[in-house]
């Protein structure tokens, strides 16, 4: 994990055990923090970019998920690489969600 100066995490990077012939073996997911309109802003350009979700369906707003303590959405780079975007702004992505 990698932080700021405040000590939140800002990036965080997870090992995963290889999968079979899979490219990205060993490799598990990278997560962005984001603040809340970062987030936000993130999904409204879902409308604009055909990104992959991890089961390799269109990403969408719908798929974001809610940790009751954070929001997150989950999705793949064109190389198989699952990502995410997280922002621990909760309040100000549910009032913009609902």
């Amino acid at each position: 994990m990698i932080g700021g100066q405040s000590g939140h995490t800002m990036l965080a990077l997870f090992r995963g055990e290889p999968r079979g012939e899979r490219p990205t073996a060993g490799f598990h997911r990278v997560a962005f923090r984001v603040d809340g309109r970062g987030f936000l802003d993130f999904l409204t350009r879902l409308d604009h970019v055909q990104i992959d979700s991890r089961e390799g369906r269109r990403l969408t707003p719908e798929q974001v998920v809610d940790h009751e303590l954070s929001w997150s959405i989950y999705f793949k780079d064109p190389y198989g690489h699952l990502l995410e975007v997280t922002t621990y702004d909760y309040d100000q992505v549910a009032v913009n969600l609902k």
